[in-house]
């Protein structure tokens, strides 16, 4: 039978019992929430369902959920979780947790779109976030699912994400055209633009990941938005991406009078590189061709592609966890058309 003992801190440490087999024990700061998660805990190690404790509040349960998340999962997602925390409707929260069905979602999800006017990525993320707050509460016993998995979000509005590479020409043009304003900067734009590294993992490369000694390399371990703390990369694994010749004297000049311990890409005097101030010492807006940063992350991957770097190899060089990212690019090139296309093209107009 589920009881809760007092400990000398002044709280309360439940123990679930079943027979004589101690299920677990659990410390919380008033007797009853210790009490109340004994018993699920042995409703749930019997096959049953905590009735009880699926008449909680999704307000207080939430509240809850975000202390635990906390510590437990990355500054980006505990941001997400809290967004997701301050636009539950007032409704939504004053329900029972085991009163919420996919239905009650999917006009929540349509209640963003139409009051936040949220986009299409945005959506996912919170759909993503809330789906683990019902994990949360299914292992805890209070529901027998997830409604999350059981919902949909609304028809995709959101004009498709469209990569806009540079050719092996317009990239040393823009170096060109940069390197008039910022020689410093315009090589680093130039380094990105055949690395493929992302801003985060540029801006947090130190020099000991730098291997220069036979073939030259760079290990990519780790990531930090400005201002945000240092994180692992975005696929969570390290990768390899080799240094190609045309860009390795300036990698070799980047690389003069640091420590191991020192910033790869650092701003014209040695200081932080800051996106912004990359952007206007190069007026990148206005003579990158409309190009983004990371379209330079695009343009290495279609570069290394017209060179036969084969997926696979293309694929541990971009750091991407799924190969049906990857293969965004070969789609690209054949959209642009092949190599046959191009032969017959120029007959067609000779």
């Amino acid at each position: 039978m589920a009881y809760a003992t007092k400990l000398p801190s002044g709280r309360s440490r439940g123990v679930a019992k079943r027979g004589r087999v101690i299920l677990g024990r659990k410390t919380f700061d008033k007797k009853n929430a210790a009490i109340a998660w004994a018993t699920r805990l042995e409703t749930a190690a019997g096959g049953g369902l905590d009735v009880h404790g699926g008449q909680a509040k999704v307000k207080a349960l939430m509240k809850e959920w975000i202390e635990v998340r906390r510590d437990w999962v990355v500054e980006g997602t505990f941001a997400v979780d809290l967004i997701v925390q301050a636009k539950l409707t007032p409704t939504l929260k004053a329900r029972a947790i085991a009163s919420i069905t996919p239905s009650d979602l999917e006009k929540w999800y349509i209640h963003l779109r139409k009051k936040h006017d949220l986009g299409d990525g945005s959506l996912k993320r919170y759909r993503e976030s809330l789906s683990s707050f019902f994990k949360w509460t299914v292992d805890d016993n209070r529901r027998g699912d997830n409604p999350v998995r059981r919902s949909k979000l609304p028809a995709v509005v959101d004009p498709p994400n469209e990569m806009h590479p540079f050719s092996r020409g317009e990239l040393k043009t823009i170096f060109d055209r940069c390197s008039r304003f910022s020689e410093h900067n315009a090589k680093i734009i130039y380094i990105l633009g055949w690395t493929g590294l992302r801003w985060g993992e540029a801006w947090a490369l130190p020099v000991r990941d730098v291997i220069l000694d036979g073939m030259p390399y760079k290990r990519v371990t780790r990531s930090q938005t400005e201002t945000r703390k240092l994180k692992s990369t975005k696929g969570r694994t390290s990768r390899t991406v080799p240094i190609v010749d045309e860009v390795l004297p300036f990698v070799r000049e980047l690389l003069e009078d640091t420590g191991l311990d020192d910033l790869v890409f650092t701003g014209p005097k040695g200081g932080k590189l800051w996106r912004q101030s990359c952007l206007i010492s190069t007026h990148y807006e206005e003579v990158g061709m409309g190009r983004t940063l990371h379209d330079l992350r695009h343009s290495a991957a279609c570069i290394w592609l017209t060179e036969e770097v084969d997926l696979s190899t293309l694929k541990a060089w971009l750091g991407h966890a799924s190969v049906a990212t990857t293969n965004l690019y070969p789609h690209y090139l054949h959209h642009l058309g092949t190599t046959a296309d191009q032969a017959a093209l120029k007959k067609l107009n000779s």
